[in-house]
């Protein structure tokens, strides 16, 4: 279905119809753009994170167990 089909076929709906076929779509673009936004964030901190011996310096920790204390 190509999208002037689609926007004739959303314009045949009930206004609540509409209504939600909007919050679906602006959720989805909302949640696909936030992925997007964090992967190039994450490749763009990469190279800190498993260089830069300051940010590393608690790795040495990974495998020992954590007691909170009371």
């Amino acid at each position: 279905m190509d999208t002037s089909a689609l926007i004739q076929e959303i314009e045949r709906l009930p206004l609540t119809q509409k209504f939600l076929i909007i919050e679906t779509t602006l959720q989805s673009i909302k949640r696909h753009e936030t992925a997007r936004q964090m992967e190039i964030s994450a490749e763009a901190l990469c190279d800190d994170y498993t260089n830069d011996k300051e940010l590393t310096a608690f790795s040495i920790l990974d495998g020992e167990d954590f007691y909170e204390s009371k």
